[in-house]
């Protein structure tokens, strides 16, 4: 008797997917994924979110497993649509998040054979995964079930393991790649629903030696700085709990999720001050997370401060070549210890320097952009934040967005901060952000308020693909996108002192009617013209739900010319 064992193979894996928690899979469409692609959709625990753009539908499902922490499977058909998954692939890896990447080939007799559709996908990714596989196609053969849901399994422990990241699946399917009628290959699952291979990911717990070591360095170093970039992984209430303890002050990234009230957030134009640079310069520094995106700070970290950096993941965040210690430990369970376990003498002195300059300078930056009514970036992305309601989603696009949200966001609890900074890149944040969005809605993420997107012109041009369909999908995002009609970032860059040139490679100036295009695709937009419009606007568009955009025009030059004034303004009012 024939079986269907191409149906069964797929119809597993969904299954023992779905027992490990799994409720959205992404699909960019084609022929050989067939199998795979109707288990998804016949199977009611899947959310499946089908996307024609094999780079869209990628950033969407980084989108989701972002938010979530959960893998959303992604499948295409052979060929260049597997190709067109890398971009989204390397910001997994590098950004570390879970993504189970599934890739439909030809069989291996039609490798090499001049077959349509067919390149060589055997570890197309390279080492940017946690581990590849490929598959046997599929066959009947006697305890092949238990294969077939290992592996499963497996694809789950490897993506969300430490640190979490991308698995490649190469799928090759023989034809018929629809259900034959026939008997399906018998592979049943665990009893009680239970996974197949259930994996719980460890933490690294500081030893009593570690703990030791480095309450005696708190104790021997009392001018030292927490600095908390992206990925860091410790609670807001931890970091301070230990920072008041230690009598530190904590310079947080937005993107650490740690900027709270009481944190250090004016450090950008503060450290762009010599005087106040070298007055300031601590004696020991710990970092926890990735690299701030902040210039002026990783620069004034170079390699004659002592650094400490926490790592759980053993990621080598050190492109200064700076850090003089490593710590392979979970920083929320390290810096809680060491705040039961540290009693030192705090330096008034030094919290209450970096205190009141932190509290002028936001006053003077407050001060100074309030007199500007004409929209600046700076304000923008104060006010943008400032706008969120609680348990909001803000994502940051690279360039300037993610940059003038570190430099002129005032601390705030109640929101979190996303932002594809694996890699840094612009590509794919449409539909990085349609994917946090649906991760909001599905409830498969906290928080679950509305989610808001801050990002230039450039970028929000570079995934329009990710619009298709939008209108329909049933998701609420608000896109604030800052128009200057190019690519801001250069005029802060020595290019910028190469008119001739200029503008054709670096400003980029595109010329196209956003809204137009927004129209395109039913999305509706409210332009904004002066500055004080911005937050009621964001406010607006978010609670009328679906996917709308906020317009704001602003001029290259003046943006330049607008930081460099409350650049100066911040050292006139620290008093250097």
């Amino acid at each position: 008797m024939t079986r269907d064992a191409t149906t069964a193979f797929a119809r597993t894996l969904v299954d023992e997917w779905t027992r490990h928690g799994i409720t959205d899979a992404v699909l960019a469409p084609g022929s050989r994924s067939a199998p795979l692609a109707l288990a998804l959709a016949g199977d009611e625990r899947i959310r499946l979110h089908v996307h024609l753009d094999e780079r869209s539908a990628a950033f969407f499902a980084l989108g989701l497993a972002r938010a979530s922490g959960i893998p959303a499977p992604l499948l295409c058909t052979s060929g260049t649509a597997a190709a067109n998954f890398l971009p989204a692939v390397l910001e997994a890896h590098h950004g570390l998040v879970p993504m189970i990447v599934c890739t439909a080939d030809r069989p291996p007799e039609l490798r090499d054979t001049g077959a349509g559709q067919t390149i060589d996908q055997v570890k197309l990714y390279g080492d940017a995964v946690r581990w590849f596989h490929e598959a046997d196609v599929p066959t009947d053969r006697g305890g092949v079930g238990a294969e077939w849901r290992a592996l499963a399994s497996r694809s789950v422990a490897a993506a969300t393991g430490r640190p979490a990241g991308p698995v490649h699946l190469n799928l090759p399917f023989r034809e018929p790649l629809v259900p034959t009628g026939d008997e399906l290959v018998d592979a049943p699952g665990r009893s009680g629903g239970r996974p197949w291979t259930a994996s719980a990911p460890g933490v690294r717990a500081p030893s009593v030696g570690m703990l030791d070591a480095l309450a005696h360095l708190v104790a021997d170093r009392p001018k030292g700085l927490i600095v908390a970039g992206w990925g860091a992984g410790v609670l807001p209430g931890t970091l301070s709990r230990f920072a008041e303890v230690a009598g530190w002050p904590v310079l947080a990234d937005p993107l650490s999720n740690g900027r709270v009230p009481g944190t250090i957030s004016t450090y950008d134009p503060l450290l762009r001050d010599p005087v106040f640079r070298d007055a300031h310069r601590p004696d020991v520094v710990f970092r926890v997370g990735g690299p701030t995106t902040n210039k002026a700070l990783t620069q004034w970290l170079d390699h004659t401060v002592d650094q400490t950096l926490v790592d759980p993941d053993g990621v080598w965040h050190d492109p200064q070549h700076a850090v003089s210690g490593r710590m392979d430990a979970d920083a929320e369970l390290l810096l809680g210890a060491l705040a039961d376990a540290i009693d030192v003498m705090v330096d008034a002195e030094w919290v209450d320097g970096w205190t009141r300059a932190d509290a002028s300078a936001r006053d003077a930056i407050d001060a100074l952009i309030e007199q500007w009514d004409e929209p600046f970036e700076g304000r923008i992305a104060r006010d943008v934040v400032a706008a969120l309601p609680r348990e909001s989603a803000l994502v940051v696009a690279s360039s300037m967005p993610v940059r003038d949200v570190e430099s002129f966001a005032a601390p705030r609890d109640g929101v979190t901060f996303h932002a594809n900074r694996g890699a840094n890149g612009i590509d794919g944040f449409t539909s990085t952000v349609l994917g946090i969005a649906a991760s909001q809605a599905s409830g498969a993420s906290e928080p679950a308020g509305p989610t808001v997107a801050l990002t230039g012109d450039l970028c929000f041009l570079h995934d329009t693909n990710g619009l298709l369909g939008v209108a329909h999908r049933g998701i609420d995002a608000t896109f604030v996108v800052v128009d200057n009609d190019g690519g801001g970032i250069f005029s802060f860059l020595p290019q910028a002192d190469l008119p001739e040139h200029f503008e054709t490679l670096f400003g980029t100036p595109q010329g196209v009617d956003l809204a137009a295009l927004c129209a395109l695709h039913d999305v509706p937009v409210t332009r904004v013209g002066a500055a004080h419009e911005v937050g009621p606007a964001v406010t607006d568009a978010a609670a009328a739900g679906g996917v709308r955009v906020v317009l704001v025009r602003t001029d290259r030059e003046a943006n330049v010319a607008r930081h460099r004034e409350v650049w100066a303004a911040v050292a006139a009012a620290v008093g250097t």
